[in-house]
């Protein structure tokens, strides 16, 4: 039975890498890393949509740690990141669809001030301090900017009858391609209202998406709560994952150039 229409209301350690680049993985839709956190090594959720580093209560306490928050470095693609906040949350409904156990989810928060590079076919993640960065060979470059933590930049969104454009944070650890704000759009029919928002079962097919210049059609997609987001929604990995990606967090910008080949288990569009 097709989904009802969404409508608008307005692995531990890497194989062998280059310093500041590391492998990844693309598991149920998110991007995976391998990371150490308060000398915690493990697979981690890399979430640029995520304000916050997070810790898997379960795994805080199997490490011994009994705060839920805490200060710490971290180990990522090859750089140090000394003294960076680390929350300890209960994370099994985010973290239950992963094929693998995964300790967290690594945040925005420590991204600013530098340059991610993210390729998923194959797929690779490097992390570069400002000045570092290598050449980037892209097409299209977008506006970034930061919003409650989060950086956001611009999309539209269509549902058959009206087209709406805004700001969307992209989130490389959302596992749906498209989600828009409660307040902005509903579901009507939907059997289990609360399956529509993060992590939940249902997801209904919104009628397009523009994103860079490209139209995915047909995109299954959800809500997210106006509380949890200051911005029109979230555009997920299984469409960042059409594209090798540069969140330059120093110049304010994301770059992006089309994969030369689909990535593993895309959960896409």
């Amino acid at each position: 039975m097709r989904a009802s229409p969404l409508l608008l209301v307005v692995s531990f350690l890497p194989l062998a890498a280059h310093a500041g680049e590391t492998r990844c993985w693309f598991e149920g839709g998110v991007l995976v890393v391998p990371a150490e956190v308060m000398g915690l090594a493990g697979d981690y959720v890399l979430d640029t949509g995520a304000p916050h580093t997070l810790m898997a209560e379960t795994q805080a306490q199997g490490a011994g740690f009994a705060e839920v928050a805490l200060r710490g470095d971290i180990r990522l693609a090859g750089l140090a990141l000394r003294d960076r906040p680390v929350q300890v949350v209960k994370l099994d409904s985010r973290l239950r669809p992963l094929p693998t156990p995964v300790a967290g989810v690594i945040g925005a928060d420590v991204l600013v001030g530098r340059v991610l590079d993210v390729s998923f076919a194959p797929c690779r993640v490097a992390l570069h301090e400002p000045g570092q960065a290598p050449p980037f060979a892209h097409a299209v470059t977008l506006p970034l900017v930061w919003r409650e933590g989060r950086p956001v930049t611009a999309a539209a969104v269509a549902d058959g009858r009206r087209a709406w454009a805004g700001d969307f944070v992209p989130a490389t650890g959302s596992d749906t391609p498209v989600r828009l704000r409660d307040d902005l759009a509903d579901a009507p029919g939907a059997v289990r209202h609360e399956a529509l928002y993060p992590y939940g079962a249902t997801r209904p097919r919104l009628r397009a998406l523009s994103f860079a210049g490209d139209l995915f059609e047909d995109p299954a997609s959800g809500l997210t709560a106006k509380a949890e987001l200051d911005a029109a929604g979230e555009i997920g990995a299984p469409v960042l994952a059409r594209y090798r990606l540069r969140f330059d967090f120093v110049r304010g910008e994301l770059l992006l150039a089309h994969e030369k080949g689909p990535p593993d288990r895309s959960g896409g569009p």
